[in-house]
């Protein structure tokens, strides 16, 4: 039982997105522990050098926060943009990566995740790229939503 508790929070560790913390606000005082805040990260389309996406998300303090078993809300907002030339692989341009996993984060011990998939809307010339919240029952209909679309780049890549 006690390997099974360690290997399951393992999982936990290891299948945790890497975004880079730009900072955090608080939003609630707690007594014990950190206070609950939204903490603002970027991350970038790995299939898609050019882009980065900025996400602002919940995060539960007090001493379930600090432990790591607390459960973060569904609440969370999106923003990506073209920070240098944007290349497309084929198989997006042709749709075929529609609905694609680009980021994930786990917003509790076990169950819920926070999502991002990318979309790419063809007429437009526009990549879109899409932030909810799920769990193995039951998600929720919380969501956001950002367009890129993509332009002739001057400037060096940054």
């Amino acid at each position: 039982m006690r390997h099974l508790s360690l290997g399951l929070i393992l999982l936990c560790i290891v299948g945790t997105a890497a975004a880079e913390i730009i900072g955090s606000v608080a939003t609630k005082f707690k007594w014990m522990g950190p206070n609950d805040k939204i903490v603002i990260e970027v991350f970038a389309d790995e299939q898609i050098p050019g882009v980065a996406c900025y996400l602002s998300r919940a995060k539960t303090g007090g001493v379930s926060g600090a432990v790591g078993v607390a459960e973060d809300t569904s609440d969370a907002a999106i923003h990506c943009a073209q920070v240098g030339p944007i290349s497309l692989p084929d198989e997006i341009r042709a749709g075929k990566g529609d609905g694609e996993e680009v980021f994930k984060k786990r917003t509790s011990l076990l169950f819920k995740s926070l999502q991002v998939v990318r979309f790419f809307d063809a007429p437009r010339n526009t990549l879109v790229y899409l932030s909810y919240s799920d769990r193995i029952i039951e998600g929720s209909p919380k969501n956001s939503i950002t367009a890129v679309p993509i332009m002739p780049w001057e400037g060096p890549a940054q």
